[in-house]
């Protein structure tokens, strides 16, 4: 009975959520969190996290996570471990996966449950643990993971802490290095663990407070175990504490982390979470998540609006705060620096993916947020000597290809953030374009104009990609009057031109003697390394020249062979051999469960058939996405599948990140109001009479008549209201 009382009572308090709040209702975490059969979901998560926190506090629902559950948490399984205190979003490997907790009646260490009786909203977790018949409540501050477990009569209360558990040690050679348990007092356990794995040597220090005194406690390391010992230290650490709940069944739990040091930890406990008032923690962290939802606000169906607000919150997740509340973080090198005044220092950036469309998202929707976002990145080269790559908890795994911190660099300097210092921000890029790092042997690509293969395997996807990077130096070398290096940056921008085949009309892989090399199936997949593309195959890196189109035009032939080609991408199913895990999502050739797929639609309103475009941005919009566990085409990648989504709902894109242009595709919404950072308004309106409109007649921009395939950047952010006619037909 007292559990009924205690459902309907969460059940009342949701409801009153739901009611006070516009935006947040339309967010279902479980959206991307599991696989239906033969395909990719997101890897996203449902648990308690507030906008770029660094504590993802969620269940894991496998005893050792990898890479088909990099989230920790797969919605197809049944059973919980426990509710760790960080992880990825929707990346391809998995990582992080730290402090966790699990609750128990007994000594066991995992229990069955059931989605019946499991719900989410942004910042908010609820399960019952079946087998314990423990409720189990989850919310979370910036640095601050916050448990409330609910015990069943006539039960023991005991909770285990694991520093022991971790994603799978057989990925990444990843081991714990060392580890500690300290009991502080009856109420307060501190600690860290230093692990090593895809991010190399992190430190994860925490301080963790609770309701109620521990009555004993066992610590464990591996197989030896001490009863009410004060402190344990080794590598395979385990706490189990009792409690005596006989007055009130609730336990409440607060973790603190830091990257830093348990001083910090115990400062970010302070300084966000004093208290103890689980439900307004919870609604403080609701609250978050509704401002900064708020800044589009969306009409549609109740479907669009629910893939539209999660896609949105989901953008919103990485990159993480990894600076405390005292503004120090550990640094590339290790070292403890600190930011200034009310600076954020930002780590995870999974750059390979977020450049193409999450960035630019974040240059419209949190400018305040973006000079940290690059000062973060020019921290590493700072004390590392260049530019991220794909960087988590401060350390670069060099997962990935090109140098795409650069594009996002540029971009937020040619769009006049504020709070960004350009030459700095030049030095940065230019240095990292030519001291040579993992991946990138730029002494092998000024020498022979492209990566040929026998040295450096990606080659095709590293030419290609790395040429657009180069044209992005150029751009800000350009606008800094820096005219020798513009030149020299552009000449490198072609590079992509010296592996073109004329007659293949590929781009393909040459050895260091100039020579084509043979076979060539622009069908085969390649992983990365060892083939010269990059999860990807010929057809499908044959797009990339975002920095030049007309160009990519004009080799395939003008723009009548250059639809045609697209039109064949688009409807030719063939495959040669095993396809990448990351192939998914699949229309014809192009594959929009990878990142380089996602600007292909676009170049048709490029070559002058923009109807095209609409044709199939609307087919990806309504066929692979949806509101369930496999509501992505792939992996979310730190949110740039839902960034896509947002955009594309909206009807733009950024085909070139970093030119202020956005591609003009086909509008989702009803009507969409942008709330920009100086509080200017940029409406988007598509009324439709039908509902099966895609197709636009026309245009208008502030009330005259709009022609172009593309809207400025500038043209945004001066608000206003773009109008688009719809039809059901195509307008060619």
């Amino acid at each position: 009975m007292r559990r009924l009382v205690y459902l309907l009572a969460t059940f009342i308090l949701t409801a009153n959520f739901i009611s006070a709040q516009n935006l947040t209702r339309w967010v279902n975490p479980f959206i991307g969190t599991g696989a239906v059969e033969s395909s990719l979901s997101g890897n996203n998560y449902p648990g308690a996290t507030v906008p770029f926190g660094m504590v993802q506090l969620s269940p894991d629902t496998r005893e050792v996570p990898d890479w088909a559950q990099a989230s920790g948490y797969d919605y197809n399984d049944s059973t919980i471990y426990g509710f760790s205190h960080t992880r990825l979003s929707g990346t391809g490997a998995s990582d992080f996966i730290d402090i966790l907790m699990f609750p128990t009646v007994s000594d066991k260490t995992k229990s069955t449950f059931a989605h019946q009786q499991e719900q989410a909203r942004p910042g908010y977790y609820q399960v019952l643990l079946a087998d314990e018949g423990i409720q189990a409540e989850l919310t979370a501050s910036v640095h601050v993971g916050v448990h409330r477990y609910t015990y069943p009569q006539g039960k023991e209360a005991k909770l285990w802490l694991d520093l022991d558990h971790s994603a799978n040690k057989g990925s990444w050679n990843r081991r714990i290095i060392q580890s500690q348990i300290r009991l502080v007092s009856p109420t307060v356990v501190e600690g860290y663990r230093i692990i090593t794995g895809w991010a190399k040597l992190r430190k994860i220090y925490f301080h963790m407070e609770f309701s109620k005194p521990i009555q004993y406690s066992e610590l464990h390391d591996g197989g030896r175990k001490h009863e009410n010992t004060p402190v344990i230290n080794g590598t395979e650490l385990r706490g189990l504490f009792a409690f005596d709940l006989q007055q009130d069944r609730e336990l409440t739990c607060k973790v603190a982390l830091s990257p830093v040091s348990i001083d910090n930890a115990r400062l970010n406990m302070s300084g966000e979470v004093p208290g103890w008032d689980f439900d307004s923690i919870a609604a403080a962290a609701e609250n978050s998540w509704e401002k900064e939802l708020e800044k589009i606000d969306v009409q549609g169906t109740d479907l669009q609006k629910t893939i539209f607000y999660t896609a949105l919150y989901h953008t919103m997740i990485q990159p993480n705060t990894m600076s405390d509340v005292n503004g120090e973080y550990m640094a590339a090198d290790y070292t403890t620096r600190k930011v200034a005044g009310n600076e954020v220092h930002y780590s995870t950036f999974s750059l390979w993916d977020t450049f193409r469309g999450a960035h630019p998202l974040y240059t419209l929707m949190h400018a305040g947020r973006t000079p940290d976002f690059v000062k973060s990145m020019i921290h590493q080269y700072d004390y590392y000597g260049y530019l991220p790559i794909w960087q988590l908890w401060g350390q670069d795994n060099y997962c990935m290809i090109g140098n795409h911190s650069i594009p996002v660099i540029v971009d937020a300097v040619l769009k006049g953030i504020a709070g960004v210092d350009e030459e700095k921000a030049y030095e940065a890029v230019r240095n990292s374009s030519m001291t040579s790092h993992p991946n990138s042997p730029f002494d092998v690509w000024e020498k022979y104009g492209y990566m040929p293969e026998n040295i450096q395997t990606q080659s095709v996807s590293i030419t290609l990609e790395q040429a657009f990077d180069d044209w992005c130096v150029a751009q800000l070398a350009k606008k800094l009057g820096k005219q020798e290096d513009y030149n020299h940056f552009m000449k490198r921008s072609a590079f992509y031109r010296n592996l073109f085949n004329p007659e293949t009309r590929f781009f393909q892989p040459k050895n260091d003697k100039g020579e084509w090399i043979e076979p060539f199936d622009p069908y085969k997949y390649g992983a990365n390394g060892g083939y010269p593309f990059t999860e990807g195959n010929a057809w499908q890196y044959f797009w990339y020249v975002p920095q030049n189109i007309p160009d990519l035009i004009s080799l395939t032939g003008g723009n009548k062979a250059f639809t045609t080609k697209l039109d064949t991408f688009f409807t030719i199913n063939h495959q040669s051999g095993e396809l990448n895990d990351n192939a998914s999502g699949f229309v014809g050739q192009y594959a929009h469960g990878n990142e380089p797929s996602h600007h292909v639609a676009y170049l048709y309103a490029c070559a002058g058939e923009p109807w095209k475009t609409q044709k199939y941005v609307a087919h990806i919009m309504n066929e692979l996405y949806n509101d369930s566990s496999s509501g992505y085409a792939g992996n979310d990648d730190c949110g740039e599948m839902s960034a896509w989504y947002v955009f594309g709902a909206l009807g733009f894109y950024p085909v070139n990140p970093v030119s202020g242009e956005y591609v003009i595709g086909t509008p989702m919404l009803e009507k969409a109001v942008m709330n920009l950072p100086d509080g200017k308004t940029f409406t988007v309106k598509a009324p439709r009479k039908k509902g099966n409109e895609i197709y636009i007649r026309s245009m208008k921009l502030n009330g005259k008549k709009y022609t172009k395939n593309y809207i400025t950047h500038q043209d945004i952010m001066n608000g206003g209201t773009l109008e688009f006619v719809m039809s059901a037909s195509p307008q060619k």
